[in-house]
């Protein structure tokens, strides 16, 4: 008998001797609110009560026999690695707990750059597109086993993570810098070193979205997007990442809340889509690990059915895990009354059960007969000591880092600033919110970095949508200094119309032949841009730098020098400052085509454009 089926023959054991409740319980991955698992805050147990009708996360487990748990910095999880590290103890001591044993597997959102919960001191490491343009795979796969050793550490056993999704679209509102870039082919070579660096450190992933996520300008928190590519432009421009995410033997895919008529002409999102799950990730693909939905709470997958209705759609289409449903007491009662009334059936309950025990087998939460012997379910103060936060993995984040960042312009060869020609520099421009809630605020953390490097830096946040009164301020602020540094956030994403399938296409036929765009797109008048125009009026140097989606700089034509480091996170803005300073040199090499804001049909820098000194 093999390994495989000798583990099949013991889970298929423990769940022989579950209660149905039991086996839908193990289905359900929830959030909880509060720091501790048994005794958080009273604020966390009001909110709990009131959303979820339980104290908290003991009392949650129990109550739905739950599979899995989620972490989140608003629901008060991620507070310090210490603290994190006892709630995911309390949360198995829990689960030990009741009558099946089985432990929970905790995961994450642990995407870096500008998706992360865990924060600072453990390390924040460089997102997607700014791996994408280090052009490392050996960079993607250390990131991901220094991101998985934290977490485990941290008793989190999987990261939802990688980002399979191929970024084709400049005015995709919810993916962009999350993906590492709009080649399907590059994309798919980093979503295979990232799962062997996670996988490494034994931490389970998850290839998210299904069946690809990256060409709408639709949000699936608030909307129902649909994706317009026929099937051969699936086939080209999707599915490749994911079909390399199952060959280098991902352990998840995450669902997308997206409507594909060329995949299903139903008009049910993906994630309730029988022909697409079932049909196209599993019959086609060959995929038998664990199929998870994106959060229920999403409006995307909320537009056609009631709460009662997705969760036994989704189940119904293919699903193993359900992800955060808003109501879990309305979703578990309603999989439950399903198989009472025959809609489902308990064997096919314990097809996902089982695949969710082997997930959790893998990653080290069962072994052997009894799961309460679970080597590992709990975490130890000092392994959070030893593993999370070193000097070891935040040199590599900074190195990481360095080698991502990308200058895309400098006409004048005004880089590599020096502090004895250009001694004052003023920081302007955003300060976006810390995505762990841990970083920054940007303009000061560049200017921090620059002025220990030897300049007097000076930072004045001006804000996403300066008015005129910013911007007089800004412009008497520069008064007398050397240089002006302009943090930028999506300057006008939105302004130019385009066909991006089409422009896709051209691309990957011929780098050189650009593809069809969309109606003109008149100037910007996005208050940054007037901004900068107004600095670059002074004639004091200016020097951009995009901090998330790189395509800034085809709004701001006549900036001196133009930089993007794909997130505003510390690690990013001051491998950013390093490199503005010649303290190291710029590597990072475009992952997406930027193309001109008054042309789209013209390519202003190609995928592969970067500079150095």
């Amino acid at each position: 008998m093999s390994q495989t089926d000798d583990l099949d023959r013991r889970l298929r054991g423990i769940i022989s001797g579950l209660t149905l409740e039991e086996k839908v319980g193990q289905l359900f991955v929830m959030h909880v609110y509060g720091e501790s698992a048994t005794d958080p805050d009273e604020a966390d147990v009001e909110t709990n009560l009131r959303e979820l009708g339980v104290r908290d996360a003991a009392e949650l487990i129990a109550t739905y026999r739950l599979g899995g748990v989620i972490y989140f910095g608003w629901a008060h999880n991620t507070r310090s690695p210490q603290q994190i590290a006892e709630l995911s103890a309390g949360i198995q001591q829990a689960a030990l707990a009741q009558p099946s044993g089985i432990p929970v597997l905790v995961s994450v959102d642990q995407e870096h750059g500008i998706v992360a919960r865990v924060g600072a001191p453990a390390t924040l490491l460089p997102g997607a597109m700014a791996i994408g343009a280090s052009g490392s795979h050996d960079a993607a796969r250390e990131a991901a086993r220094i991101a998985g050793t934290e977490l485990r550490a941290l008793g989190i056993r999987q990261d939802h993570a990688p980002d399979a999704d191929v970024n084709i679209d400049p005015a995709n509102p919810v993916i962009g810098v999350r993906s590492f870039g709009s080649e399907p082919d590059a994309v798919a070579g980093f979503v295979t070193a990232q799962i062997e660096g996670y996988q490494s450190a034994g931490v389970a992933t998850a290839a998210k979205h299904f069946p690809g996520h990256g060409d709408t300008t639709d949000d699936s928190h608030t909307d129902l997007p649909h994706i317009h590519h026929t099937r051969e432009e699936w086939d080209r421009f999707d599915a490749p990442p994911f079909r390399a995410a199952v060959a280098a033997g991902v352990d998840s895919v995450m669902t997308a809340h997206i409507v594909v008529p060329a995949l299903d002409p139903a008009g049910d999102p993906a994630t309730l889509s029988r022909p697409i799950l079932t049909g196209v990730l599993r019959e086609e693909l060959g995929f038998d690990g664990v199929i998870s939905t994106d959060s229920l709470a999403m409006r995307g997958v909320r537009t056609k059915y009631g709460d009662d209705r997705v969760a036994v759609l989704a189940l119904k289409a293919g699903v193993d895990q359900l992800l955060n449903p808003p109501n879990p007491e309305v979703a578990w009662n309603a999989v439950l009354q399903a198989v009472a009334d025959g809609e489902l059936a308990e064997a096919r309950i314990e097809e996902s059960v089982l695949r969710v025990l082997r997930m959790k087998a893998k990653v080290g939460l069962i072994d052997g007969p009894d799961p309460a012997d679970a080597p590992g379910a709990g975490v130890t103060a000092g392994a959070v000591d030893a593993l999370v936060g070193t000097p070891e993995h935040l040199a590599a984040a900074d190195r990481i880092a360095e080698a991502s960042t990308t200058l895309l312009r400098d006409d004048h060869a005004l880089l590599p600033l020096s502090p004895r020609t250009h001694p004052e520099i003023l920081v302007v421009g955003v300060d976006p919110g810390s995505p762990s809630g841990t970083t920054g605020p940007p303009t000061s953390v560049l200017a921090d970095a620059l002025t220990g490097l030897g300049f007097t830096a000076t930072a004045r946040p001006t804000g996403s949508a300066p008015d005129d009164t910013a911007v007089e301020e800004a412009v008497a602020a520069a008064k007398g200094r050397d240089a002006v540094l302009v943090a930028t956030y999506n300057v006008a994403t939105r302004g130019a119309a385009r066909d991006n399938t089409q422009a896709a296409n051209a691309a990957l036929d011929a780098m050189s032949r650009p593809g069809r765009a969309g109606a003109y797109a008149a100037p910007s008048s996005d208050g940054q841009a007037l901004l900068v125009a107004a600095l670059k009026a002074t004639g004091i140097p200016v020097i951009t730098l995009a901090v998330r989606n790189p395509y800034d700089i085809a709004h701001l034509p006549d900036v001196d020098a133009s930089l993007a480091s794909y997130s505003w996170t510390d690690v990013e803005l001051r491998a950013a400052a390093r490199v503005i300073a010649g303290r190291a040199a710029p590597r990072g090499r475009l992952p997406v085509p930027v193309r001109r804001a008054d042309d789209p049909a013209q390519v202003l820098y190609p995928v592969g454009h970067g500079l150095t000194y």
